[in-house]
Formats: C-alpha cells, structure tokens, sequence
C-alpha cells in the first residue's frame, strides 16, 4: 500500500507538472499576442518590459512571477492567520515551477511567429486562452496543491464568506488594475499590450474553456487513477520485439 501510495504520488505530480507546462504555454501565447497578457501574467508583464527598459530590475516574466508568487502566499498567510495549513507552503514550489516553465515557453513561443500581423496577434491569443483554459481544467484535475493565485482566492472567499466565483472577480480586478497602474507608474501611459483586449477576451474565455472541457476529462481520471510499472513497459516491449510464438 505505501509502495502504490508513493508511485500514486509521483504519477499525480508528473501529471500536474505536463498540465503546468501547457498552461504556461497558453500564458506565454497570450503574451505573445500583444493584445493583452492574461490576468496572471498581467503585473510579472509589466515590471519585465519596465526592466527591459531600465526602469526596474532586469528580470524575466517568469522571475517577477516568482516574486509574486511568493506575495500571494505571505498574502495568505496573513488572511488565514491560524488557519493557514502548513502544507500549502508547497504552493512556492509549484509556483516557482510555474515561473520556470513560463520562461520556458516564452522561449519557445519566441519562434514561432513575430506576431506583428493583426491576424497573427489574434491567432496567438484565441489559441493560447483554448490551451490555457485546456491545461487549467487538467491542472484541478489532478487534485494536488493549487497555484498561489487561486489559492488566495480561496484564502479570502474562506475568510469573508462571499461565493468563490465572487472573489475570483475581485481579485482578478484587483490584478489587472495593478498592472494597468504600473504601467502608468513606468511608461506614463496604459500598458495596451499588457492589458489590452486580449485582457478582458481571456478573463472571460478562459473560464468559459474550463466549463466546456470539464465534462469530457473521463479519459483523464482513468489516466490519473494509472499506476505505472517498468516491468509492465519491458515485457510489452519484449511482446513487440519477439514473435508471439514464443511467448
């Protein structure tokens, strides 16, 4: 049992981190677009184009998400008081993973297109909220510790008693308005390209997404309920390299 246990633990991981990857591949694609970065990315977008400019410290996307992924859990901290369960500071290292995973894509995504065409800005944008909104239903899926941003939505809708889709908006809210402020606060002017319409669309679409695709994630708890084996693997290989006959 402790064995199935610790294989169970390390396949649900290895599922959230595959799901990680395409939600910050769809992050990356909105980024891309120059219509808007989605809610999440919003502020990390802003103090990395002012630290490009020279206006803040030169860190990646991925670095001031880190950064602010850490605010978010001292922020819970701080609402939950007591409450706060020690095991949600495993949230640092997921988010951190997020932050990596993030510069990662906008790597990759940075050769795919030079995204300057109208239809192009669109493409990357529609395309990158789908594979977000995709990767976030697979990421509840699995069941293991959320991200920091989620979790202080839940930190406060716990403490304040309001509806959770309530405190998601006023958070988001909050978010987008930081961003916008930043931007005026760095460049003297709204940041359209990180909060733009591709902004409002993602905010929007990418629970819509979310929705839509939940209902069709059977194939996925069978796979989470999988507990994979070597032996299995070398003896479905031997099956394929040798006739049947010997078997």
């Amino acid at each position: 049992m402790k064995k199935e246990k610790v294989i169970g633990f390390i396949w649900q991981h290895f599922l959230l981190l595959l799901s990680m990857f395409f939600m910050t591949f769809g992050v990356a694609l909105c980024v891309r677009s120059n219509l808007g970065s989605g809610v999440i990315s919003s502020i990390p977008m802003s103090f990395s184009l002012a630290g490009e400019a020279g206006l803040a410290p030169g860190w990646t996307i991925g670095g001031y998400t880190n950064l602010m992924n850490v605010i978010l859990v001292v922020a819970q901290v701080i609402v939950l008081r007591r409450r706060f369960q020690p095991i949600q500071l495993f949230q640092l290292l997921i988010g951190f993973v997020f932050g990596f995973l993030l510069d990662v894509n906008m790597w990759i995504t940075s050769y795919f297109s030079t995204y300057e065409a109208i239809w192009a800005q669109i493409v990357a944008q529609f395309l990158g909220a789908t594979i977000l909104g995709c990767a976030v239903a697979v990421e509840i899926r699995c069941g293991s510790i959320t991200m920091p941003g989620e979790g202080i939505q839940v930190a406060i809708a716990r403490v304040s008693g309001k509806p959770f889709p309530m405190v998601k908006i006023m958070v988001d809210t909050t978010l987008v308005i930081l961003a916008v402020i930043s931007g005026f606060y760095f460049f003297g002017e709204w940041p359209w390209t990180v909060v733009g319409p591709g902004t409002l669309f993602a905010m929007f679409y990418v629970g819509y997404v979310v929705k839509l695709v939940n209902p069709h994630l059977g194939w996925f708890d069978r796979l989470l309920a999988y507990r994979p084996g070597f032996r299995r693997y070398i003896y479905g290989l031997a099956r394929l390299i040798y006739p049947k006959k010997e078997w």
